[in-house]
Parts: C-alpha cells; structure tokens; sequence
C-alpha cells in the first residue's frame, strides 16, 4: 500500500502543506508549556496530547523527533500566586511542574526529549537580548529591554495583526518610555519582593516572550521544523518569537507553525481567568484517563472542542468496548497457545490461513488511518469506521469460535483475531490509547470511576442484582425493571448473560450536569465538582441481553 504525504496545516502560511524536514530523518519540534502557578486545565491537556499525538506519529513514520516543551517558571502570575500564598516563587512553581508531570503521564503522553525552565537558561536569555540590541532591534530604558517593533518591518506576518492596531491605552499598556506602543519587553528591571538577575542593563528578569526564542535555539539551533501551541498564542506570543529570533539571527527560520483549537465551556473558550474551567485532575478523579485523551482527540486538533459531560461519558464507554474485546480477545487466544500463530509468515514462509474477511478487515483499517493521520491529523472519528468494523469482526470471530470448527478453519479464525488485533493496537499505540496497564487493569478501573459517579460501591449493585433477580423469580417484573432503570440512569448497564447477571458501566440515560467551580453557589460548597443530578428512571422491558450481538453492535459514537 503506498504512503499517503503527510500534509500539515501551516498558521503562517495558512494552507496545508507537504510535510519535509530540514535534515533527512530528523525532526526538531518546540511546543510551548505551561506557566507553572496553579493545576493544569483540560485546555493545557488538550495542547499537550495533540503534539503528544503529532510526537508519536512521527515516530511512527521513522522520524528521529527532538522535542522540547518549555515551563515557564519566572513569571508575573507565580510572583503573584507565591505572594499571596506566602511561598517561595520557585518552590511554588516547581510543584506545580510536578504536578503537571503526573498529569501528563495520566494522559500517557511520551516525556518530551528536553523540558527545559527559564530560571535554568538565563544565559542563553541574556546572550540573545544583548544579540537583538547589538542588531539594532532593542533599546534599554531605566533597566528595561524593549524589543522595537519599527524595526522589524514583517511583524504582523504569522498573526495578521498591524501595527496601526496597537494603540496605547487599548490592547497595550501605557508606557511613555517605549518608542512605539507596540513595543514588548526583553528584560524587565527589578521590582522589590521579585526574583531577579544581573545583568548588562541591571538586575532584572526576563520578559515573556524571548524565553522561547532563546530555549528553542538553544535545543534546536534558530532553524527548525515545528513550533507548536495553542491559537491563543499566536498572538502575542508567537508573533513576538517571530521578532525576536530574526532580531537575534537574520537566518533563524521555523518552517510549520502548528496551533490548536480552545476547548470551550459552553461555547465559551475554557480559561483559569474567565473561571469556566476544569482541571486534569478534577476530570480524572471521576473519569478514567484514557476517556479524557479520547475526548481530547475526538475533533479535530485545530477546532473549536466543546465540553460537555455526555461527551466524557460516550467516550468512557466506548474505551470500555475497545479494551472489553481486547480482553475477550485475549482469552481466546490464550487457550490456543500451542496452535503455532505468528504476526506475519509462518515457519514455512508461506502466508498464515488469514481469512478475507480479516485481510478486507486490516486493508481498511490501515487505509482509513493512513488516509485520516496522513491529512494534517485528522483524529475525528479515527475510532469509528473501520476501526469499529475491526472490533466487530474480533466480536464475531470470537462467537464463531465457539462453536465446533474444522481445525483448518479454526486456525484460521486465530490467526485472523491475532492479525486484527495488532493492527488495532498499533492505531491505539500511535493515538496514545494503549495503555501500560493490562486489559483486565483498565476495565477495573473503569468500572471503579463508573462506581464513582454512580455514588456506589460495588456491593450496592451485587445487592441490587439479587433484590432484581428474585424479583424476576416471583414474576415481579416491574421492580425488576425498575431496578435496571435505576442503575441505567446512574451509569450502570445490567446484563444478562445465561443465568449469570453481571455489570458494566454505561451512558447514563440522563447525562450529569457539571458545574464550573465559579458558578457553584456557596451552598454548594462542599458538593463534589461533578454532581449528578439523576432523573426519574424510565419505565422498560427486562429483556434478556444477547451478549454476542451487544458486543457485534458496540457503543454509540
């Protein structure tokens, strides 16, 4: 099968182009990390697992990818935060980078190659400054640094933004001593009560912007292939970074600039300042990880992603699913260890009896992800598709073999469900939704996040399954029904399975409402941040569950 071109969207120029590296093999990637002063938000996870996902499909096409993602712990935020708090600024901002680590590693994102701090290369900011005004570029006034703009004739190329826009008072802040309201500092001179350095222009520390500049020419020298984060900082940011390295190195060229769309709260772009927002952790204390980077991935990287808890608890079923039948998979297979299976060409050289069906299956499959991956990233829907034939086909293979086979047939269908089930976890791998825990391991933790929302222990739905099943024995069909919508309403799917009843978790038939933590009243203080507010559970038909046919259906996505 040939290759698809691996094109990507470029913000500078605007269109989507063929992706080529400046060093054959080689890929050098700086994505800007987080201000290190509080817990990260889902919008910090989404940047974070979208490169994560970018990082990892590189590596997939054989790329030796350097990756460096920056803290930032000098910064007016931890100065305030470390202030009111009465902490040290850099004790304050390491925790916060530890914090932020554990998240990432929740989310399986692979640790970049370089995770470098501004308190750590403030040589490297110094040498670039006094590079920018030995240029031309910068000015020192009273301690300060400031880049000028007037000076940089393309400012305004990635963002579109022109000069004429900047007036004081209005987007920029009033300063008398710069030469141009637009003008942004380099180094800021010191202020009582604030960490700070020597310097050529005196003590001080740096601006928020050469930061990256200087970082990402230290790891990556000024030319590289892809600078990364979010669209919010495109503006300033990013267009000040555009200044600075060309300031500093009239060859520094970056040659994809790659951002991704807000995740919005109701429309509204979630953010720590507009108070709408959820942290990773307070996310991941109610839902598995692995369902908070699948929501993550289920729109495209570079649009508008929008928070609902539905969406959380469609994707938690439908990581249920896929582990469940891996798991189901994997039983099967292991009591056919000794049937001689490979992942390619046997012994003999000749082909393993596949089945067409699973040769259609894995051709598609690897089509549909070459295709979708291949075209900027396209992780909408990568999980639908023929991914989700692919698990059907496992669901149904597995129904199959059950029942007595020739063994020249059974073989085949083993061979069949070994091959399919390695396409699938090479596309879960490359997505970062194959976890290092064990099948079994992820569905338990699972159905304990499932318990969590639920409100329940698991002896709380063993002793409902019994109240159900004598009810079901003295024909008390309508408390039996009961019982299930009940459990159905708070994420619990009861089913039966021969005259074994057992448990999953499920959508809820009422999604949970959850309220930002600015719009809790004070009443509801000492609520849980993602209270469930259960509806009357419907009415229903206790109809026993075809297994075979609920798993060659699958969840709805």
């Amino acid at each position: 099968m040939a290759k698809e071109e691996f094109r990507v969207y470029n913000s500078m120029t605007q269109q989507k182009e063929v992706f080529t590296t400046k060093e054959p093999g080689k890929v050098g990637m700086y994505v800007c990390g987080i201000t290190a002063y509080d817990f990260s938000h889902i919008g910090h996870a989404r940047a974070a697992v979208n490169f994560d996902v970018l990082y990892r499909y590189l590596k997939h096409l054989g790329y030796e990818v350097t990756y460096v993602r920056n803290f930032t712990d000098v910064d007016d935020k931890i100065i305030r935060r470390a202030n009111e708090s009465g902490e040290n600024p850099f004790a304050l901002s390491d925790r916060f980078c530890q914090e932020y680590l554990s998240d990432m590693a929740d989310l399986q994102c692979l640790s970049p190659t370089h995770q470098p701090r501004v308190s750590d290369h403030l040589e490297q900011i110094k040498d670039m400054i006094t590079q920018i005004i030995k240029n031309g570029y910068g000015y020192a006034v009273d301690g300060d640094v400031f880049f000028s703009v007037d000076k940089f004739p393309n400012y305004g190329q990635l963002s579109g933004q022109k000069l004429e826009n900047h007036r004081a008072g209005e987007r920029v802040a009033v300063d008398s001593r710069k030469r141009n309201p637009a003008d942004f500092a380099l180094w800021k001179a010191a202020k009582p009560g604030e960490p700070s350095w020597e310097s050529p222009w005196g003590p001080g520390r740096p601006g928020w912007h050469i930061e990256c500049s200087a970082m990402s020419a230290h790891y990556l020298t000024f030319k590289f292939d892809i600078h990364g984060g979010g669209i919010d900082l495109i503006f300033p940011h990013h267009e000040n970074e555009v200044a600075q390295s060309c300031a500093a190195c009239q060859e520094s060229k970056i040659s994809y600039w790659m951002h991704n769309g807000h995740v919005t709260n109701n429309n509204e772009k979630m953010s720590k300042s507009l108070g709408n927002f959820f942290t990773i952790r307070q996310i991941t204390e109610r839902y598995h990880p692995l369902v908070l980077r699948h929501f993550l991935i289920s729109a495209h990287y570079r649009s508008p992603l929008n928070y609902t808890v539905s969406q959380l608890d469609s994707a938690s079923d439908t990581v249920y699913y896929i582990y469940q039948t891996l798991q189901d998979c994997e039983d099967a297979l292991s009591q056919h260890q000794g049937e001689n299976l490979s992942d390619g060409l046997g012994k003999t050289g000749k082909k393993d009896p596949v089945s067409s069906a699973a040769e259609e299956c894995i051709i598609n499959l690897r089509s549909e992800f070459q295709t979708r991956m291949a075209d900027d990233l396209n992780t909408a829907h990568i999980l639908t598709g023929a991914f989700q034939e692919a698990l059907k086909f496992i669901n149904s293979t597995l129904t199959s073999l059950k029942k007595k086979q020739p063994k020249k047939q059974q073989l085949s269908m083993i061979q069949s469900l070994v091959n399919v089930k390695k396409e699938l976890r090479e596309v879960l791998d490359v997505l970062g939704l194959l976890s290092t825990s064990t099948y079994s391991e992820v569905l338990q933790q699972l159905k304990d996040k499932a318990l969590k929302r639920a409100g329940m222990v698991e002896d709380d739905i063993l002793h409902l399954i019994e109240e159900r099943t004598q009810a079901r024995k003295n024909k008390d069909f309508g408390k039996s029904d009961n019982i299930r919508a009940e459990l159905s309403s708070l994420g619990i799917a009861l089913m039966d399975v021969g005259k074994e009843t057992i448990w999953r978790p499920c959508v809820p038939v009422e999604p949970a409402v959850l309220v930002p933590p600015c719009e809790q009243k004070a009443t509801q203080a000492e609520q849980k941040p993602m209270e469930q507010q259960v509806a009357q559970p419907p009415a229903g038909d206790d109809a026993q569950t075809n297994e075979a046919e609920k798993k060659a259906t699958g969840p709805a996505v």
